[in-house]
């Protein structure tokens, strides 16, 4: 099994950094679906540019390279230690490559590996089958999705859908609420993965399974490909759109299972995964491990470019920001303006913003703009380069946010899908705004950044360090502004009523 590891490394990077072809047909389907120059439009735009930045590059299409979920099937035989210790090797040489951000972090003390190494760290799902080759499929699930997935056990009471009960009907009206709540925090379009019955655990699991069938097969199971179908057309009707700014694009694939259940319980398990759904595989010769066969693609065939115009075609209305800024400047955007960052900007996630709460920071941040961001590095003799830079999703920081902006003077905060009241309000009482980006878009966001002026707590590990980075011609939309207004609080409240809408029918 001399190739075994090399192999391994070459599926975690491609898995990382080239989307498969079943998941970019459903990207151009959807990019056709809709209306051109809308702010969704836009996003699609710079999606796909991404998309073809990360193949060209090798760099991770979105920096947030999730937990790292390996199934395997063995022939009888194969000895699965082997595996398992030839595929931690793999994943730690990858990080190291910066292929994958470390992102495995000790849930007592919480502190990250380096490696993406730990305690149950990836995860590992084996099976025997009765083939002669080794198989290993890999989905790389970041923790925005991730943290849209959502369990219902029926009957229930759901949001602009009233009472859903253990029926298809029911079973129809989570699927469908699932899209809705994810808004533009899980990266939309997306995709789900859904389990009807089994049990708690082990139906997020088969949701979870789901996510490795290709976007574009179709059900043996009549019923439910009928459903699934059903929920592609009206999941695109409820109106969140990409990134959840409103418009035609929300889903990209929904596949459903359906197990057994204890008579007491019907679950309905729904695993949601963003628009970078990284999911391939390989076939291996089990005596050396070499790559017999790719899973979901085939080398052989050129990809098509998926951008069809400028990543963020530029217009002349775009406003240049260049901090520090003053509270003037902030209170003349409003939401919609598109802007252009040139100049100093800090990252800032979970451990920095909980952190500020107790301590000053070691900078300066009256007029600074705080970035929502996890980069992937890589560190070359004495100088730090950006690998992937995306935003990450920021109503994880409502909880510090409001309290950071009033204290600090912080005046214009980046990441995507929004925030909530509390920060709405210091946004609108402090004179600060909110800028969207494009979440996923980690390359297109990783070349705007020209160089890396430095580090503070870095023992808070890589992604929840902060980093001082200066950037140039960074795009993103004014989605919350100093007067009180959201487009995220107008989107949900419309299609909240779209979705009221059809589960009136």
């Amino acid at each position: 099994m001399h190739f075994l590891e090399s192999s391994l490394v070459e599926l975690i990077t491609q898995t990382s950094t080239n989307l498969p072809p079943d998941v970019r047909q459903a990207m151009r389907h959807v990019m056709d679906l809709e209306v051109p120059n809308t702010q969704s439009a836009q996003a699609l735009n710079i999606i796909a540019s991404n998309i073809d930045m990360a193949a060209e590059d090798e760099g991770p299409i979105c920096q947030d390279t999730g937990m790292p979920t390996f199934v395997v099937h063995t022939p009888v035989g194969v000895n699965q230690m082997q595996i398992a210790r030839a595929i931690r090797s793999a994943v730690a040489e990858a990080t190291r490559r910066g292929k994958l951000r470390p992102n495995s972090v000790d849930s007592i003390t919480g502190k990250n590996s380096g490696d993406n190494l730990g305690i149950e760290t990836p995860v590992i799902h084996f099976e025997q089958w009765e083939e002669e080759d080794l198989e290993v499929k890999l989905l790389l699930k970041g923790g925005g999705c991730e943290n849209k997935n959502i369990q219902y056990s029926l009957p229930c009471s759901l949001e602009h859908l009233g009472h859903a009960g253990r029926n298809l009907e029911g079973v129809k009206k989570c699927i469908l609420h699932a899209v809705w709540q994810a808004q533009g925090q899980g990266c939309a379009p997306g995709a789900l993965g859904v389990c009807i019955g089994s049990d708690r655990a082990h139906g997020y699991w088969l949701a979870k399974m789901q996510l490795f069938r290709t976007l574009d097969d179709v059900n043996p199971n009549p019923t439910l490909a009928q459903l699934e179908a059903e929920i592609m057309e009206e999941a695109n009707r409820i109106g969140v759109g990409a990134m959840g700014f409103g418009g035609n694009a929300s889903l990209i694939g929904c596949k459903i299972t359906a197990a057994h259940r204890l008579p007491a319980s019907f679950f309905v398990s729904v695993a949601y995964d963003c628009w970078a759904f990284r999911r391939l595989g390989v076939r291996l010769d089990a005596t050396t491990g070499a790559i017999r066969q790719w899973i979901y693609r085939d080398p052989s065939r050129p990809l098509e470019k998926m951008a069809r115009a400028e990543g963020f075609p530029l217009t002349g209305r775009e406003v240049v920001l260049t901090p520090p800024l003053t509270e003037d400047q902030v209170r003349a955007l409003k939401v919609g303006d598109v802007v252009l960052i040139r100049g100093q900007v800090y990252t800032g996630r979970d451990a920095v913003h909980a952190h500020l709460m107790h301590h000053p920071p070691p900078v300066d941040l009256r007029g600074a703009i705080l970035y929502h961001c996890g980069p992937v590095m890589l560190k070359q003799g004495e100088q730090w380069h950006v690998k992937a830079a995306g935003p990450t999703t920021s109503i994880r920081e409502e909880p510090y946010q409001a309290e950071i902006i009033a204290r600090y003077g912080v005046r214009a905060v980046i990441g995507k899908g929004g925030m909530g009241s509390k920060t709405l309000a210091a946004l609108k009482n402090y004179g600060a705004v909110y800028l969207n980006g494009i979440g996923g878009a980690a390359q297109y966001y990783g070349r705007t950044v020209k160089k890396v002026l430095g580090v503070y707590w870095m023992e808070f590990g890589i992604p929840e360090a902060m980093w001082h980075l200066e950037v140039d011609d960074f795009a993103a939309i004014v989605t919350m502004d100093a007067h009180g207004n959201s487009l995220h609080e107008k989107v949900e409240q419309e299609s909240g009523q779209r979705l009221a809408a059809l589960g009136a029918k």
